[in-house]
Formats: structure tokens, C-alpha cells, sequence
């Protein structure tokens, strides 16, 4: 079911640009960054030793965890505002919150691996393990932006209702 549209007669003085757009937006950046993760980690410029190694496992732990702050918020604001105010998209919300729990077991995947490159295990194995969260992300994101965006534009809540601040900035953690 197409999220309804619904006129909004209100207009809410902390949404400069439509919240769909930030949350495209902050999609595309989190796309951006497991892209070039990806291809940094592909390249194979991991000497044992050498702060590159340590830097690129650092970003990687906080690409996972950017995922993650991003989701939770999505799971614990702009999901329950999505609910109250448009009942019918339950089930739409329920594969959303479902496609967060299968992508946060990809996330402790992916960190583990990070954990042990970061002891000295090949780090070559975590390109396999992003290729397949990519891909999962993409769909996740398209899906997201395609069934819900004209909800989360006319939901009456404010930003600081929703948690607006912790799903569309987490990339930038």
C-alpha cells in the first residue's frame, strides 16, 4: 500500500526542506560511504603495521555504527509517528523495522571481521561481507523512500517529535 496523501494545511517551521529529501539525502550518503569503505578496503593498501589499516578499520566500525544510530532512531521515532498517524502502513513499517534487525546482524558481522583484522586477520574478508550489506541497503533504502516519503512529509509530528536529528544525521557520526 502507497502511503496517502494528505494536504497539510500546517506548515512546521523546523522542516526547511521535506523530510523525504533529508532522508534520500542522508541514503545517498550512506551509500557514498560503504561505497568508498568498500573500495578502499578492495584495494588492499592493509599492511600490518600501518596507521592506513588502523584508520580504514576504525571507519569501518563507525560506518556500522552510523547504520545502526540511523535505524534505531528510524525504529524508535519516525516509525512509531508513522503508526499512530497512518495505521494503514503497519505492515509497510513492519518490513522496514524487520529489514533493521537482518541488517544489524550483517553490522556485527561486519564488525567482528573488522575486530579480528584490526588482531592482525586478513582484512580483504570484510569486502565480501559489505558487498552483500550493499546490496541490502540499496533495496532497504529504495523500498523506504518509495512506500513512505509522502507519510513522513505530511506527518504532523516536529522534527523533535520524531527524532528526526538522530536518523537523518547519523551518517555523519
Amino acid at each position: 500500500m502507497e502511503a496517502p496523501k494528505r494536504k497539510v494545511d500546517v506548515v512546521v517551521p523546523d522542516r526547511a526542506t521535506a523530510l523525504s529529501i533529508q532522508l534520500a539525502q542522508t541514503h545517498d550518503a550512506l551509500r557514498d560511504r560503504i561505497r568508498a569503505l568498500r573500495r578502499q578496503l578492495a584495494a588492499g593498501n592493509l599492511s600490518d603495521d600501518s596507521a592506513a589499516r588502523t584508520a580504514l578499520l576504525a571507519h569501518c566500525v563507525g560506518f556500522c555504527d552510523a547504520l545502526d544510530i540511523h535505524h534505531i532512531g528510524e525504529d524508535d521515532g519516525l516509525f512509531p509517528a508513522l503508526r499512530r498517524e497512518f495505521p494503514e502502513l503497519a505492515p509497510t513499517v513492519d518490513k522496514l523495522a524487520e529489514d533493521h534487525w537482518l541488517i544489524a546482524g550483517l553490522l556485527r558481522r561486519v564488525r567482528d571481521l573488522a575486530d579480528r583484522a584490526a588482531a592482525g586477520a586478513d582484512a580483504t574478508s570484510i569486502v565480501g561481507e559489505l558487498d552483500g550489506l550493499m546490496a541490502i541497503m540499496d533495496s532497504h533504502f529504495a523500498f523506504e523512500e518509495r512506500r513512505v516519503s509522502a507519510a513522513i512529509d505530511a506527518l504532523a509530528a516536529t522534527r523533535d517529535a520524531i527524532g528526526a536529528d538522530r536518523w537523518l544525521a547519523a551518517w555523519e557520526a
